[in-house]
């Protein structure tokens, strides 16, 4: 029995995301700034693994460039808001956010390009060596991005002439970026480009013969999860007030595609567990000292190997066998009702 597409169940998704954003509003009113800087880090990851489930989990495009993305994000946003930056004057963050995301998505299509002739994991390698190109521009281009030693003293954004240097209020702000990109997601899903990209990755010929461009969807679903990539870095570099190459490198790319696929692809909710499980849980596993990454290691190959499609496809497969399991009890008590006719 097939499962319902995750498209038709947008709509509780959008009620998860809106009670999920309201709960963690009140949240980390009572955590210390390690806490709060943690939780932020999974909503900025998630936006990321946002972009990369619409790549991979929609569109079916293999990518390892979100992390050469996010780094793009952040470089972009360092040097259009950070004092002594080399654009000059200080710009304000809006603007710079919007540059992220645009600059992104222009490098998204190109990038899209090899995947109108690559399929499957050549595309893979052709990302990989993009990832691998940015991250040596970040690290080695030090009159640009500051190299190895970092790019300092960002500014945090101003809310309405406030500065949101508590980290309380910046997690706030950041939860409502988050909630307008999550809700501009959720709308694209559910719109015919949403459907056009569930029928790139099923059948490409199929979708070909259905009318949908597949040059044209192609691109879009690079540039589309590439400028979330942007608007991730554009919120990593406040976040921190100080940026360096570590955090883009090539295993930032492979973290963020665990992400994706530990969460579920192609499921809406999916890059928010899949962030979790990434980047939350290894911090809450730090109880168990120097074990905690052999923990972790252990926790993920555990799960795929009982659910390939994740931590929502192992809920789906629940509901499933539970739906089988009740069709299964009516059957029998249908046939126990007819054999006990007179």
């Amino acid at each position: 029995m097939t499962p319902p597409s995750p498209l038709s169940r947008l709509d509780l998704n959008l009620l998860v995301l809106l009670l999920g954003a309201a709960i963690l509003w009140f949240v980390p009113a009572g955590m210390k700034s390690y806490g709060i800087y943690v939780i932020s880090f999974w909503l900025v990851m998630s936006i990321a693994a946002m972009g990369l489930n619409l790549t991979l989990g929609y569109a079916g495009l293999k990518s390892l460039a979100q992390a050469a993305f996010l780094g793009i994000g952040a470089y972009t946003t360092a040097l259009m808001t950070a004092k002594g930056g080399i654009a000059g004057p200080v710009w304000s963050w809006p603007l710079a956010f919007l540059a992220s995301g645009a600059l992104t998505f222009l490098a998204g299509i190109l990038l899209g390009f090899p995947a109108l002739r690559v399929k499957f994991h050549y595309l893979a390698f052709v990302t990989l060596a993009f990832a691998t190109l940015m991250f040596l521009i970040f690290r080695n281009e030090q009159w640009l991005t500051g190299g190895v030693y970092g790019f300092p003293n960002i500014p945090r954004p101003t809310l309405f002439g406030v500065k949101l240097l508590n980290d309380l209020a910046f997690f706030r702000f950041l939860l409502v970026v988050t909630l307008a990109l999550s809700v501009a997601m959720w709308w694209l899903l559910r719109s015919p480009w949403g459907r056009a990209f569930m029928a790139l990755r099923e059948n490409p010929l199929r979708a070909a013969s259905l009318g949908v461009n597949l040059r044209s969807y192609t691109l879009l679903a690079f540039a589309i999860g590439a400028g979330y990539g942007g608007f991730a870095g554009a919120l990593y570099a406040p976040m921190v007030e100080f940026i360096d190459p570590a955090p883009f490198a090539i295993s930032a790319s492979f973290v963020l595609l665990l992400t994706v696929v530990v969460g579920g692809q192609g499921y809406f909710l999916g890059p928010f567990l899949g962030a979790a499980f990434s980047y939350v849980l290894p911090e809450m596993l730090r109880v168990t000292g120097g074990y905690y990454l052999l923990v972790y290691a252990a926790l993920v190959l555990a799960l795929l190997l009982v659910s390939p499609q994740g931590l929502l496809g192992l809920v789906e497969k629940l509901r499933e066998r539970r739906r089988v399991k009740a069709a299964q009890a009516m059957r029998d008590a249908s046939k126990v009702m007819l054999e006990a006719r007179p």
